[in-house]
């Protein structure tokens, strides 16, 4: 036998002996070829619509603002084409939004009442905040003095107390809130020492990651280190995590990614109201990979993930590795607890030109095992300014790419306008369950039963049934900010009929878990998820 169907042999029975005869490894659709923009910043909304945008002052676009969005629609030299859109999921129709100052490289929050809260950017963005709210006409409204002082490359966090903490960004060691009100600390800049501390010579520690933990504090992660922050009385609650191992830095531009693994309200015979809460990081480059690629020097990105229970007494890194090395990667979590991996390249660092050899394979992580599994590849890099974010069906929306420093369709990696969807392996099971109700509605509070009525998956037996609630992310360079993942206490599955169940549950204990906010309800059978629910939980 040649040696090349040695290997291809020897490579089939590795895969089925690994991944099970059956197994299946997700698959790719091209949900639309061109949405007019690339996708640098994406946010689902709670009415299924996505609101996608770059910046602009990228030249023009390939979608048209209506005339009467533009007053110089005639004249050729001025920009009159949109750079950020709303793609409605239903239909795939895409209408073309207007956003008047810079979003390039900004940041954002759902707002509790369900307003996409966008903040930052640069030139005439740098101190905006911008509103849009989920209907059916609705257009950005701007406030370009939003921000007490500029934000490039900051990151948002929703708080318990409904309003968003603003962290960092270029050459600000501080934090705010938005929106202002009265109060006079909405107007205030509060220093923050650590992101000044964790700076090096080309700033790897911009888009800091923060996760809202259990008992109401921010963790803070930012290149190596990280700590644990009272945002209220501007002090840090914890200074004792370790640095992360390996010496590979974790934020932009040596862009790795963060999730907060799920928090488990909830085996039927728990009684903790604050669970544990633990930090997964995975990939980024070394220190030196940004000043090395534009040198043209592309270092290998890195393979390495680590996973920090932060509420532990003596936290500890664990050490992991994955399939492959990974840059400007994406983290989403997904309905049955897992983890995506997806998009970047495995050398080089974040900035135009500087990314090489794409990640085309998405990595399932699987938190309870740490077994990775290397999913089905897409035709398509998606480099730097690329994004990605579940939806309510459960697949997950890719779009952008856009290394070049403006509209370019002949680069090595030329800017990409499209968006396709990945389908995880639970989409290719066949039937799924389905949710019929929830009682007494989807307009939840906190410490509320709950009752689900749902549809079960056919021909499956009923000994692993949760409920999971997960939070809209705003997504970019990397970071999914206010993602969140609960699995809420269930007390009772109840049959109704040959075909018909109910699951009792409870709501989240407190805002510090679940702040307020809309969600999607998954029921999980087996390890598939139903199409999420929308609900809104004050």
């Amino acid at each position: 036998m040649e040696a090349k169907y040695v290997i291809v042999f020897s490579a089939l029975i590795f895969s089925l002996f690994n991944l099970g005869e059956t197994a299946t490894t997700g698959n790719w659709k091209l949900l639309k070829k061109s949405i007019g923009i690339s996708a640098m910043h994406t946010q689902l909304l709670p009415n299924d619509r996505v609101i996608m945008f770059d910046r602009t002052d990228f030249g023009q676009s390939r979608i048209l603002l209506p005339a009467e969005k533009c007053s110089n629609a005639t004249n050729p030299k001025v920009d009159c084409t949109a750079h950020s859109v709303e793609l409605n999921l239903f239909d795939r129709s895409v209408r073309p939004l207007t956003v008047l100052t810079d979003t390039w490289c900004s940041s954002g929050s759902l707002a509790s009442d369900g307003m996409l809260l966008q903040s930052g950017g640069s030139n005439n963005g740098e101190r905006a905040v911008r509103s849009i709210r989920a209907c059916a006409n609705c257009d950005w409204t701007e406030d370009q003095r939003g921000l007490v002082v500029p934000r490039w490359y900051a990151s948002n966090q929703i708080l318990p107390n409904g309003k968003v903490i603003v962290v960092g960004g270029r050459g600000q060691f501080s934090y705010e809130f938005i929106p202002k009100s009265s109060l006079p600390s909405d107007f205030t800049v509060f220093a923050l020492p650590f992101l000044r501390e964790t700076r090096d010579s080309v700033e790897n520690n911009l888009y800091p990651f923060t996760h809202l933990t259990p008992d109401g504090n921010l963790f803070i992660f930012a290149n190596t280190k990280s700590i644990l922050f009272d945002y209220i009385n501007n002090l840090v609650v914890r200074n004792d995590y370790p640095a992360m191992p390996g010496g590979v830095s974790r934020n932009y531009p040596s862009t790795g990614s963060s999730v907060l693994l799920p928090l488990k309200l909830g085996l039927s015979n728990s009684t903790i109201d604050a669970p544990d809460a633990e930090v997964f990081i995975c990939g980024g480059a070394p220190p030196t990979s940004y000043v090395s690629a534009i040198r043209k020097t592309f270092l290998p990105a890195a393979k390495s993930c680590g996973r920090l229970v932060i509420t532990a007494q003596q936290p500890q890194w664990v050490m992991e590795e994955m399939p492959m090395e990974r840059v400007m990667g994406d983290m989403l979590l997904l309905p049955t607890g897992d983890v995506l991996i997806i998009n970047g390249a495995k050398k080089g660092a974040a900035g135009w030109y500087l990314g090489r050899e794409p990640v085309l394979t998405p990595v399932l992580y699987q938190p309870e095992s740490s077994k990775y599994e290397i999913m089905e590849a897409s035709t398509t890099p998606r480099m730097y300014h690329s994004t990605a974010i579940l939806i309510a069906d459960g697949r997950v929306l890719v779009g952008g790419s856009n290394p070049n420093s403006n509209y370019n369709f002949t680069e090595m990696f030329p800017t990409d306008l499209s968006v396709e969807v990945f389908s995880p392996p639970y989409l290719s099971s066949g039937s799924r369950p389905q949710i019929s109700w929830v009682k007494p509605g989807t307009e939840l509070s906190y410490k509320q039963a709950i009752s689900i009525g749902f549809v079960p998956k056919r021909n499956e037996t009923l000994d692993n049934v949760s409920v999971t609630m997960i939070a809209p992310s705003f997504n970019t360079h990397s970071f999914s900010m206010n993602q969140r993942m609960l699995v809420l206490k269930t007390n009772q599955l109840r049959q109704v009929t040959s075909s018909y169940y109910i699951i009792d549950c409870l709501a989240p204990e407190t805002s510090n878990i679940a702040p307020p906010g809309y969600y999607l309800l998954f029921v999980v059978q087996n390890g598939i998820p139903s199409r999420g629910k929308w609900t809104h939980i004050s």
